[in-house]
């Protein structure tokens, strides 16, 4: 069996190497014609697989080492007879430490407390929906916008114009759905960033398109009173310098870019192969994940609730240094700052994820337990 997969994909001679040879190229550039004689395709989401790409081809499976789907297109694989498989939930961890390392970073930059402020989760799925059960482990108040789920599901979710009257904090995890029952392209277009409430925060992680790229540059050069985290950009790898600039924190696309979430990945891809080839697994993800470099934390029962809390998350991750890369390479033609922006995720050091993290607490406080516990870190006897 010939195998070909993105160049980003972490541990592929580990699971694969022994189902046939493999061979690796940039995922911007894999196209036609080096797909000749390729039964199983391993991919990103930088990879558009449809029927130009694969119609005519040996390719028989797909696997896309991603929590979203939108760069596959899903109708022409189940014509084709094409079996495809992605990894939901593989980097949901590491984009909720994400998006708290950039709350603990705007609540530094304003001087404001994250327990006072109002939250609106907008789609919640995989990631949306850990991140809730997180914002609220931690006491704040969470408000979810989803109506595919709300359709299934009744109560429990607000509309999206609630999200924007009511939350002073609006983070952003649908797909990017062009129809269906919830488009999502240019969700956030100019007349909704326009009512983002004064002084709101607006976090996007999810895909650059949800948000009106264009739209948002105007609002916030009308209203420097709104915050943006931008982690994802329409037409990536292009950016748009100003938009950037205007951003408080800006980074390439990496808000999922834990190891452990890329490992997780490629392990899923591959059990997933293994089912649908009636195969026994011969590796597990447990013999392969790596040590990490700081497994454990000791408190004081003294430490004030607050100051753990931004301790245990920037231990593991802070977004301002991925965003002082990102902003160096903003420089230079259009073609520099593109091939800037996939060296970045290339060369992305090894980042782990909290839930890893033993915390041990010297003495007895309630508040700091909660604060373990809803971050998923463990909590040491």
């Amino acid at each position: 069996m010939h195998i070909l997969a993105d160049e980003n994909i972490p541990l592929v001679d580990e699971f694969f190497a022994g189902l046939g040879e493999i061979r690796r190229m940039p995922g911007r550039s894999i196209n036609r014609a080096a797909l000749e004689n390729v039964d199983l395709l391993l991919v990103r989401s930088v990879t558009r697989v449809d029927r130009e790409l694969l119609d005519g081809t040996a390719v028989k499976f797909v696997g896309t080492c991603t929590i979203g789907t939108d760069h596959l297109d899903l109708d022409y694989l189940e014509q084709a007879g094409i079996d495809w498989a992605s990894a939901p939930g593989c980097n949901a961890r590491g984009v909720v430490d994400y998006v708290l390392g950039s709350l603990l970073a705007l609540a530094e930059l304003r001087g404001d407390t994250l327990a006072q402020r109002s939250y609106g989760v907008v789609g919640a799925g995989e990631v949306g929906g850990r991140l809730v059960e997180v914002m609220r482990g931690l006491g704040w108040d969470v408000r979810v916008c989803d109506p595919p789920r709300q359709a299934r599901e009744a109560g429990g979710f607000v509309s999206l114009d609630e999200v924007l009257a009511e939350c002073d904090v609006v983070s952003l995890h649908t797909p990017l759905n062009m129809g269906g029952d919830w488009p999502t392209f240019h969700l956030f277009d100019q007349e909704r960033l326009s009512n983002l409430r004064p002084g709101a925060w607006l976090i996007n992680a999810s895909r650059g398109a949800v948000v009106d790229n264009v739209a948002l540059r105007d609002v916030l050069l009308q209203r420097p009173d709104i915050d943006a985290v931008l982690d994802v950009w329409e037409g990536e790898p292009q950016v748009d310098v100003e938009l950037a600039g205007l951003c408080r924190i800006a980074t390439p696309h990496i808000a999922g870019y834990s190891l452990d979430g890329k490992l997780r990945g490629t392990a899923q891809i591959y059990a997933a192969f293994c089912a649908v080839r009636g195969l026994e697994p011969a590796v597990e993800l447990a013999q392969l994940m790596p040590g990490a470099a700081l497994t454990e934390l000791t408190f004081a029962s003294c430490t004030e609730p607050a100051d753990m809390l931004a301790t245990l998350c920037r231990a593991v991750y802070d977004p301002r240094r991925d965003d002082a890369d990102f902003r160096r390479s903003l420089v230079g033609d259009e073609a520099r700052r593109r091939a800037g922006f996939d060296l970045l995720r290339k060369r992305y050091p090894a980042r782990r994820e909290i839930d890893g993290l033993g915390v041990r607490i010297t003495g007895t406080n309630a508040a700091l337990d909660t604060i373990v516990e809803a971050l998923g870190a463990r909590l040491l006897g």
